[in-house]
């Protein structure tokens, strides 16, 4: 089988672009952290610090429950902090609670 230099070209160009990116520290795709005073945080009555959670506004809050502890945390155990699909885009402390918190399975 022959390649044609066109194909070649194209081929060469999508792999440097490929190493290029893999080249790119991870710190590069971060997202940015959720902050307590973001309109949709303030909604959902996000707090990044669990234990600050105003508990007469929000009696569903209990001692022990986290972000990191949460269904719908993407990040792992050990992370400091993660993704949420309630907050796209912005990565929520693992240390953090929101009205929304559901108990992993």
């Amino acid at each position: 089988m022959t390649t044609s230099r066109r194909t070649f070209v194209i081929q060469s160009l999508t792999g440097a672009g490929a190493l290029a990116c893999a080249a790119l520290p991870h710190t590069a795709f971060a997202q940015a952290a959720l902050t307590d005073a973001d309109p949709q945080a303030v909604g959902l009555g996000y707090k990044a610090d669990g234990t600050k959670t105003d508990t007469k506004k929000y009696p569903k809050y209990a001692a022990g429950q986290n972000c990191g502890s949460c269904a719908l945390f993407q990040g792992k155990a050990t992370d400091a902090a993660g993704g949420c699909p309630l907050f796209a885009g912005k990565q929520v402390a693992a240390k953090g609670w929101c009205s929304a918190y559901a108990k992993k399975a």
